[in-house]
């Protein structure tokens, strides 16, 4: 059930009986005909804008378009005015019964809100793809929450959505790591460790060097690099993966594919990406232009072998082998985005932290060469977090060395607050983080306020049941207080529909905390008005009447938070 597509179709039904009745001219599109919720809540309950598109390709005023349109659509039942409004926006006003019909249908299907909008298709998220080095960091935590929102509701908008983790083990860094983890593991022996500058210098190494000691003992103590550093390399990226898995859990984050950056190497994989490229004539021996503005000391034109990125947007070509014959950074990363082309994706999700900007257009244009633009990409920056407390910045973690962890935001609020703060904000936009306030009980804490929503549901239905009183009927909506949340209700398709279509999940958490303002504000109304209580005590048709309502407010409300990967609380402590 969707009111809005259902008036949208109205709409367009009665814009084609125009065109048969030569009111209008044949072959408009009807594309961008909207039905929305009006600017002004006072205007309506919907507002179109046919008028206001079709007047230029349908050579004709936007007024009398709409005065005609209008006509039309008040003699369907549903339509009790449609009021033309400025140059040629019609206002709608919908008939009682369509709100009543309304929370009726959400209470009859539990997929309320479910769209079939992504028909299936395969979509590919890729997000947090930390390197193996340490724990996650409140950076990574926004990355996290963001993705697996995105998948959430991408999956409830009818997309086919595998969630993914690009293990980074093929570079330099690994081998650092490895050096690292070998200095705790001559510390688990009794030696004192060297970390020197350029080591991960972070306490969660001490329990991977005692791992390693355990299993090997001491037959690689003292012994050259040469002999020990790959097999200490593996050991320590399992165990690292170990606990990224465990701090990802812990947030109520499940990846479908861990992709190993490493198994790109030696497998010809690499190679047979390039050679895709080579032969669409986007490989090339070239020199690129010196860098704009300062120009670096050490900076000489050479000849790299190049690809031709230019040629799907971007700003210069981009170098895939170094002047040694080794592959840059890039060419594993084209690699990979060609497996993804390959196992048959129709959509590709990168979230990348804010730092990695300058990395979206070379990536879409890789992608976009290599599935001969049939396959679409869209990469998201989630921006910095600032963490709080007391007033002052949060202090670093002494386990990680030099950052905030995961586990350190979780422990300290829980993974339902955690996430939901992290939405409160659009991705691209920096997001403050206070722990005071977000365990504050207030209503400008919005997880708390959406929470007490919905522990003030339970409560009603708790009430209920202890008197006797039945929590279904037939709804009956009379007030303007109950109307507004009936009007809330009614957006949630299409606000799923359009937070899909953008990628951007922080709009079902803007969207929760209106819905639950307008039950708090039915709710705090009924504290003046007792007709407007969901409990009527001693009366059975008026509490059958009204809980009907505040169910309606549930089920969306548990289906929001569900996306969000938020527990719906029964009772607030």
């Amino acid at each position: 059930m969707n009111l809005f597509a259902e008036i949208r179709a109205l709409v367009i039904a009665a814009l084609d009986e125009m065109v048969a009745g030569g009111q209008l001219p044949g072959g408009l599109d009807f594309a961008a005909v909207a039905v929305e919720p009006p600017r002004d809540k006072g205007h309506g309950d919907m507002a179109t804008n046919a008028a206001m598109v079709l007047a230029k390709p349908a050579g004709q005023k936007p007024r009398d378009i709409a005065e005609a349109l209008a006509a039309r659509l008040v003699a369907d039942g549903r339509i009790v005015a449609a009021n033309v409004a400025g140059p040629g926006f019609i206002n709608l006003v919908l008939a009682p019964d369509v709100w009543t019909g309304l929370v009726a249908g959400v209470l009859a299907d539990p997929g309320y809100g479910r769209s079939s909008m992504g028909a299936g298709q395969k979509v590919n998220v890729e997000y947090v793809s930390a390197n193996p080095t340490g724990p996650l960091h409140v950076g990574h935590t926004r990355g996290a929450v963001f993705g697996d929102a995105l998948a959430a509701l991408l999956e409830y908008a009818g997309y086919d959505v595998t969630r993914e983790y690009y293990i980074n083990d093929g570079g330099a860094q690994v081998d650092v790591l490895a050096r690292s983890a070998y200095e705790r593991y001559r510390e688990a022996l009794g030696h004192m460790p060297a970390i020197e500058e350029g080591l991960y210098p972070g306490d969660y190494l001490v329990p991977v060097g005692q791992a390693l000691a355990d299993e090997v003992g001491d037959k690689w103590l003292d012994q050259p690099e040469a002999v020990w550093l790959d097999q200490v390399r593996d050991f320590a990226i399992d165990k690292m993966m170990e606990m990224i898995r465990d701090d990802l859990k812990a947030l109520g984050v499940e990846m479908d594919v861990f992709y190993s950056e490493k198994s790109l190497y030696g497998t010809g994989q690499i190679e047979a990406a390039i050679d895709n490229l080579r032969g669409k004539g986007l490989i090339y021996r070239g020199t690129l232009e010196p860098p704009k503005g300062k120009m670096p000391e050490d900076w000489e034109p050479r000849e790299q072998t190049l690809f031709k990125s230019t040629e799907y947007g971007d700003d210069v070509d981009r170098p895939i082998m170094k002047s040694d014959g080794s592959w840059t950074y890039f060419a594993p990363d084209i690699a990979y985005h060609f497996d993804k082309v390959s196992r048959g994706y129709d959509q590709l999700i990168d979230v990348f932290g804010a730092d990695h900007g300058g990395y979206v257009k070379r990536m879409k244009a890789a992608v976009a060469a290599l599935g001969s633009n049939r396959v679409g990409m869209d990469i998201k920056l989630t921006q910095l977090v600032k963490l709080y407390k007391n007033g002052e910045p949060f202090k670093m973690s002494k386990r990680a060395g030099n950052f905030v962890t995961l586990r350190d935001v979780v422990d300290q609020v829980g993974p339902d607050v955690t996430r939901f703060v992290m939405l409160t904000r659009k991705n691209d936009a920096p997001l403050d983080f206070d722990f005071d306030k977000v365990l504050e009980q207030s209503r400008e804490n919005p997880v708390f306020y959406v929470q007490y929503a919905s522990a003030r549901i339970h409560s009603v239905l708790r009430k209920a049941a202890a008197a006797g009183l039945p929590t279904e009927g037939t709804p009956r909506l009379e007030d303007e207080a109950e109307l507004e949340v009936a009007r809330k209700l009614a957006e949630w398709p299409r606000l799923v529909e359009i937070a899909a279509r953008t990628h951007e999940p922080h709009r079902v958490a803007f969207y929760l905390y209106e819905l639950a303002s307008d039950f708090h504000a039915l709710w705090n109304k009924g504290n003046e008005a007792p007709g407007l209580r969901f409990v009527q005590e001693g009366d059975t048709e008026a509490t059958s009447a009204k809980i009907p309502l505040a169910r309606a407010v549930s089920v969306v409300l548990s289906s929001g938070l569900g996306i969000l990967g938020v527990t719906p609380a029964e009772e607030m402590r």
